[in-house]
């Protein structure tokens, strides 16, 4: 059963999703409408009749535990997951409707960051974000290494310019794959897992990154995350996916404080995990100073 959870924001506010929007006009269509959607791998039902939207200027949030299907969702919206049926709209059109032109400018309205980053290794960052570029536009090399520095300072990365992926720290990789997929300044992107694998403090600066990115080219963007921090900081509304199903659907707030179970053990995680961190440094405490006193008598004896 999904839990479609109603958005009350108070007449007069203004939520981060309708504050982005430009002008406070509302759009005709949402940004992305999913009916019916079914991926299946052979016989393994993955996602089993998926109903979603995504509302145009906000960052929506897909969440859910391991193997829950959060990511092949965001794969289904893109065409890149096997879907037996239902039907994807995105940016107004209706994508199983396109040939595969139609397809393809849709999608090159869109950006995409991936969780590895996916950059090629043996160009430099300049010229991953140039590729792009060169492939959908007709343009100067003079206007694309213009257009790729404008588009490295957004990300605070002009430093960078000539390095190689390798060269990068695992941050600065993903600001230079996020620079990409902002080549063609996409009104839409989705982001898969972005802050896996860095540090706290480095996650913190690219959930603020995707906020103010977000606010200031008025884009919608779609986030796989299981990061509880993350889904705090940026998330305007979420879709909560398990079992092949959509759990919960709606504002941050209000799914949060509908008294859904999944998703208050889902949000739970934070003050069970930091109780076994307790336990483990409380653990490893007293072995040290049970070592410590174990030497101090060998050594007095």
């Amino acid at each position: 059963m999904t839990h479609h959870v109603a958005d009350n924001t108070p007449t007069g506010s203004t939520s981060r999703a309708s504050a982005a929007a430009p002008g406070g006009v509302a759009p005709a269509s949402p940004a992305v409408r999913v009916r019916g959607l079914v991926v299946r791998y052979g016989t393994n039902t993955v996602l089993d009749g998926i109903d979603a939207t995504v509302e145009r200027g906000e960052i929506r949030v897909i969440l859910g535990g391991s193997g829950s299907g959060k990511s092949t969702l965001l794969r289904g919206m893109l065409g890149l997951a096997p879907v037996v049926a239902g039907s994807v709209e995105m940016l107004g059109e209706n994508v199983n409707e396109l040939d595969d032109d139609g397809r393809q400018a849709v999608m090159r309205r869109t950006g995409v960051l991936f969780q590895n980053g996916a950059l090629f290794g043996s160009l430099t960052v300049a010229e991953n974000i140039a590729l792009p570029l060169r492939e959908h536009r007709d343009l100067p090399e003079g206007t694309i290494r213009e257009l790729v520095r404008m588009k490295l300072a957004q990300v605070s990365l002009s430093h960078a310019e000539h390095r190689y992926p390798a060269e990068l720290s695992g941050g600065m990789r993903k600001r230079a794959a996020l620079a990409r997929a902002l080549a063609l300044d996409p009104p839409l992107l989705f982001c898969d897992e972005p802050s896996a694998g860095l540090d706290p403090v480095t996650s913190t600066e690219l959930d603020q990154l995707i906020l103010l990115l977000r606010d200031r080219l008025h884009m919608t963007v779609v986030v796989v995350t299981h990061e509880l921090a993350s889904i705090e900081a940026i998330a305007d509304s979420l879709i909560m996916v398990g079992g092949g199903k959509v759990i919960a659907e709606g504002p941050m707030a209000q799914v949060r404080g509908a008294g859904i179970k999944a998703v208050d053990d889902f949000f739970a995680r934070r003050s069970h995990t930091a109780t076994a961190d307790d336990r483990t440094v409380s653990a490893l405490f007293t072995a040290g100073v049970t070592e410590a006193a174990r030497s101090t008598n060998q050594g007095g004896g």
